[in-house]
């Protein structure tokens, strides 16, 4: 499984793709993960990035305190799944963009950390 983090201009996005594209099992339960991360993520629920950390990640009480001004996308990609995080909140985008820097060095993916046309 991989999985990676970007920063956009709106927002930014967290994908999740298995490595066999032959295990289409695995990519359903992706994307069945992924539904239930969006879901919660809007209620404003970060218990699980919480639970991963063991402490709560930057940006997140601000998007927990903005979660009516953000909306979390579920795309399914042919491997896995994206959810994709928009607004148009500056206070918003900025928290967005902390929760996912500190998603991008605590998973140590190597993903970029300029924000993404």
């Amino acid at each position: 499984m991989a999985h990676h983090f970007g920063l956009t201009r709106t927002g930014g996005f967290i994908t999740a793709e298995v490595k066999d594209g032959a295990d289409a099992a695995s990519a359903g339960a992706v994307r069945q993960h992924f539904n239930h991360i969006a879901v919660a993520f809007k209620q404003g629920d970060f218990d699980l990035p919480m639970f991963i950390h063991g402490r709560e990640p930057p940006g997140v009480r601000v998007m927990k305190k903005l979660k009516s001004e953000i909306d979390y996308q579920l795309q399914a990609t042919p491997l896995g799944g994206r959810i994709a995080i928009t607004t148009a909140n500056r206070k918003a985008i900025a928290a967005i963009h902390r929760f996912l820097e500190f998603q991008i060095r605590d998973h140590r993916t190597g993903d970029s950390l300029a924000v993404q046309p």
